[in-house]
Parts: C-alpha cells; sequence; structure tokens
C-alpha cells in the first residue's frame, strides 16, 4: 500500500507513525511545504519570551529522525498544488529546485492545517506586523525584537495565543496593549467568568482594550499609529492573533466536501467524501461531543488523535473519532483559565435545557500553606444532571480539575457520579471533599430541590420591584460592597432576627461567593419561608454585572 501525507505537524505526523507501527511494508511518504515536518506550535511564544531558550526544542521530531526511526519517505520543501482523484495522484513542486512532479497513492491524507486570519486592514502588510503560527514566523518576531529594540507592542486578540504573546512580550521586555473586540478575552469562556480574568491581566501591567476592534494601521518611519473602533494607540510592533481559519484551498480544488467555513467535512473515520481521502486537524470540520453539532474547534489534542484514527483506518482497524469537546488550558503569568465542553452560548445553540453552579474553593485544604482560590463554573442538563461543560480560574490545581471534568463529560457522568467520584487525597494536594465532588453535591441539592437559586443576571429585575434582598455577610463585608435595598442580618444572627423579615415574601439571599447564603436559605426553609440563594454571590455579581454596564470590578472574596 502507498500512503500520500499532505502536511506534517500534528495530524499529519501523527498519522505517518502509527501507520508505520500498523505495517511495516508500506510506502509511507509525507509532504510538508515547509522545512519543519513536525513541531510544538504550542510552545511557540515560550520561545520569544525567553522561556524555551533552544530553537531545536521546538522541533518535535526532525525530518532524519522520522527516516531513520520510522522509515519514513520525508520531503519538506515540497507543496502539493493539485490532487487529481481520478488518477489517484498528486502535482508537487519542488520548491528549491522550482521542479514539478507527480505522485500516485492508494490512499491520501490531508493534514494542511489553518492559517492565521490576516483582515484586509489598511497598513497590515508593512513589517512590523506579525502574525504566529510557525516557527518561522517565530524567528521574524523574535530577530525584530533583538535586532530593533521596540517598546511597545500591540497584540489584536484576546484569546489563547494573543493572550500567551502578551506575556510573552512583556517578559521580552515590551510595554503591551491587548485590543479584543468581544467585551471579553478568551471566546470559550463565558462573560461571567471573564471579570477577574481582566483584572488579573491588568495587574500584570498589560493594557487590555475590550470591544475595541482595528480599523487601520498607519506606517510611520519610527512607528505604527493604529486606529482603534474608540481611539488610537501607538506601536513599535503589532501581532494579529484574531484566530484561524482552514487551510483548504487544496480540498477544493479537488471538489472535496467542505462546509461554508471551509473546513473539510469528514465522518467517524476521518474520511472525506472521497473514500481513498482522509483529512485530519485543523482542516477539519468535528461534531461537538455534546449537542451533537457540527463546529471548527482546532486544536492540537484533537488533531493528533485524529491522525491515529485515520492510520489505523487505513490499516483496516476500525475506529471512530467521537466528537471535540474543547478542552483547553492557558497559563498567563500566574493565573491559569480552562474550559471543556459547552459554555452557555453553546448550549443555548444546541437547545439543551441548561443551568449551571459556581463555586469558589481551594486547590488544596486551607489549613495547609499555600492554598490557591479557583473559580468553577459547571453547566449541567436541567433534567438529568448530566454535566455539560466547565470553565475553571484559578491559580493552583486548575488543570486536574479540568481534567477530572472533561473526562466526566467524555462519559456523559451527571451530578451524582461527580458527587461520587473518589479522588486522590492529601492536604498538599486537595479536600477531603474535592471541588469536583462539592460541585456535585450543589448540583445535587438543586435537582433534589433542597435549594433554589437565581442568577446574577436576575438582580436589576429584583431590584426594581422591590424583592426581599438579605445579605447574610458580615457587616464590615456588606459595608465593601453589597446589592441596592438589601437588608444585611450576618449568617451567625438569623436565627434570632427572623422576625425582622417578612415571611410572605420570598427571600432573595446572597453572600460574598454563595456558601452561607446556602445555608441561610436552609435555616429560613425550615421556619417556613421560601428562599433562594444568589449563585456565585455578590463576589460574582460585582464582576460579572458590574462590568457589564462598563465598570471594571473584581470584588475579592473575604
Amino acid at each position: 500500500m502507498k500512503v500520500l501525507i499532505i502536511g506534517g505537524v500534528a495530524g499529519g505526523a501523527s498519522a505517518a507513525a502509527r501507520l508505520r507501527r500498523l505495517d511495516e511494508t508500506a510506502e509511507i511518504i509525507l509532504i510538508e511545504r515547509g522545512d519543519y515536518v513536525s513541531y510544538a506550535n504550542c510552545g511557540l511564544p515560550y520561545f520569544i519570551g525567553g522561556e524555551i531558550t533552544e530553537k531545536s526544542a521546538l522541533a518535535v521530531q526532525t525530518p532524519e529522525t522520522l527516516r531513520m526511526r520510522m522509515n519514513l519517505d520525508v520531503r519538506t520543501g515540497h507543496e502539493a498544488l493539485e490532487i487529481f482523484r481520478d488518477e489517484k495522484k498528486v502535482r508537487i513542486w519542488n520548491i528549491a529546485e522550482n521542479t514539478v512532479y507527480e505522485e500516485t497513492y492508494d490512499r491520501l491524507i490531508l493534514s494542511t492545517g489553518a492559517e492565521p486570519i490576516r483582515p484586509p486592514l489598511p497598513g497590515a502588510d508593512d513589517p512590523r506586523v506579525f502574525t504566529l503560527r510557525t516557527i518561522p514566523d517565530t524567528y521574524r518576531i523574535h530577530d525584530f525584537i533583538n535586532e530593533n529594540n521596540p517598546k511597545r507592542a500591540l497584540v489584536v486578540g484576546g484569546g489563547y495565543i494573543g493572550l500567551e504573546m502578551a506575556e510573552n512580550l512583556s517578559k521580552a521586555g515590551l510595554a503591551v496593549t491587548v485590543a479584543e473586540m468581544a467585551d471579553h478575552v478568551i471566546a470559550p469562556l463565558d462573560a461571567d467568568m471573564a471579570g477577574d480574568v481582566h483584572s488579573y491581566i491588568r495587574s500584570r501591567g498589560i493594557e487590555l482594550l475590550l470591544g475595541n476592534g482595528v480599523q487601520s494601521i498607519e506606517p510611520a518611519p519610527d512607528s505604527l499609529h493604529v486606529t482603534l473602533a474608540r481611539g488610537t494607540a501607538q506601536a513599535d510592533m503589532v501581532l494579529l492573533s484574531i484566530g484561524v481559519k482552514p487551510d483548504t484551498a487544496l480540498a477544493k480544488k479537488a471538489d472535496l466536501a467542505v462546509n461554508p467555513r471551509g473546513a473539510i467535512t469528514v465522518d467517524r473515520s476521518m474520511r472525506t467524501s472521497d473514500p481513498n481521502i482522509y483529512a485530519v486537524g485543523d482542516a477539519v470540520e468535528i461534531t461537538q461531543l455534546v449537542g451533537g453539532k457540527p463546529g471548527y474547534i482546532p486544536l492540537a489534542g484533537p488533531a493528533n488523535k485524529q491522525g491515529r484514527i485515520a492510520a489505523d483506518s487505513i490499516a483496516g482497524i476500525h475506529r471512530e473519532y467521537r466528537g471535540t469537546q474543547g478542552t483547553a488550558l492557558i497559563r498567563f503569568f500566574g493565573m491559569t483559565v480552562g474550559t471543556t465542553g459547552l459554555n452557555e452560548t453553546a448550549a443555548a445553540q444546541a437547545e439543551i435545557s441548561y443551568d449551571k453552579v459556581y463555586l469558589l474553593a481551594l486547590s488544596h485544604a486551607g489549613y495547609y500553606p499555600g492554598a490557591e482560590p479557583m473559580n468553577i463554573k459547571v453547566l449541567f442538563e436541567k433534567e438529568s444532571g448530566r454535566i455539560l461543560g466547565a470553565q475553571i480560574a484559578g491559580f493552583g490545581g486548575v488543570d486536574k480539575r479540568l481534567d477530572i471534568l472533561a473526562a466526566a463529560i467524555r462519559h456523559g457522568l451527571d451530578a451524582y457520579d461527580l458527587s461520587e467520584l473518589e479522588l486522590g487525597y492529601a492536604p498538599p494536594f486537595s479536600s477531603a471533599k474535592d471541588p469536583v465532588n462539592m460541585a456535585g453535591f450543589m448540583i445535587q441539592n438543586l435537582l433534589e430541590g433542597r435549594v433554589r437559586q437565581f442568577h446574577w443576571q436576575q438582580v436589576p429585575e429584583l431590584i426594581e420591584r422591590g424583592a426581599q434582598i438579605l445579605d447574610v455577610s458580615t457587616p464590615e463585608e456588606f459595608k465593601s460592597g453589597h446589592i441596592e435595598n438589601s437588608v444585611n442580618i450576618p449568617l451567625d444572627e438569623l436565627r434570632d432576627r427572623l422576625g425582622e423579615l417578612n415571611k410572605k415574601e420570598p427571600a432573595c439571599i446572597y453572600c460574598r461567593t454563595g456558601q452561607r447564603s446556602y445555608t441561610a436559605g436552609r435555616i429560613l426553609e425550615a421556619h417556613g419561608f421560601t428562599a433562594s440563594h444568589l449563585a456565585g454571590g455578590y463576589r460574582l455579581y460585582a464582576s460579572a454585572a458590574l462590568a457589564a454596564q462598563g465598570e471594571l470590578a473584581c470584588v475579592r472574596c473575604r
């Protein structure tokens, strides 16, 4: 069997290596138009910031090691120009020799990846305007900084790469501004989980401009004058980081089926509309694991798995790719932010009836030194309690909890399953009731009707109609910030002051984070009141609701 693979990096190189391990006799040819066939594109920002110091560390495998160890015919500096499906051959350009030749195949794998979105902005073609996708991109940015000593950088886009580059440009000594067109950074995050992230970004000396896209770039000899939707900015260099699009010109030219976004449509075996052609990685449309909707989620983990599945399928092993849930992490200086599964927008689009819980937890036992806070949001299906998605932001233990919740989503676990998970415990690592268990307990209480909750979006309406709003925080906390028209009765005084409340009116309770208000609700219900508590507490309300009104607010938990 002769297998031709177009494109390396994650999907193509993974497919080639897997196929060789399955079939020692197959002829495997890997075509890559660049000089690097398998490299750590997720690590590129850290070379610019100096955390990764050796260029060689960015190359996961070289053409030489793949040839020697895996017996692959690796051809770098070769670009596929056209696929002739009927004849099962590909026209290829040898860039160095400027010659064109044809190569036949029995099976073809497309791993053409994605390319940075470069909007048609005036001035975007200036050599001081960069994108970051490949190792040569990295070297260009690195060399520009070393040779020109720029002082100011503007990063356009507040996604994963944009924020990682903001951090590393700052570490390289530049003053950094991030301009994001949306109202919050990291698109998979819900806006109400982004408030603390915004505050932390600014605390690290990064200027963050939200709801403010770039209109034009005017080059001048000594700087770049950038016109924004609101205002202007001066920069010595600009990084465009507003996402990627599938690089599928080759597939389109071959008349393979693509979706409206241009991503190649594939079945669960990664086979395209041509049964002899497979496609993997950032070039393909995926199915969302939760909800089953088609989507485009370009991530390294799924690309590697898809390459393996395509190789298995070609080797005659039945294997299926069941979908992507978009599990991703970013570290920004000391903060870690992670998402998995559906956010609220995706859950609504999937027409799933959902609710959510919020908790502020510690990375390990509070009495053990070094415990750090993390904000956790978990979405669940109202009827069944099935876990739909999770978002976490914090300073320790975030990746561990995200991975547990990602596994729970992958295997369809519900809140009861979360509450029963037996996880590794010792004071330096966790609590006897892990935050994941706690999320399960909270959802369980809601499903069983032991607690009712309302959300921060409902607060203005409650204030407007004069609802009975009760703050059970301490007087000091109440003075530091509270919801308009609320009454302060500290939790520890509540049983003795029940007479101050109107039993005929529902009590809408809140505290700083939601824990004490839950206890207060149980007390009031036991005494004949109807009670509900504010999910996430005043801390979330201040961060999300006030920020939504254009105010910069982040209230720390006491």
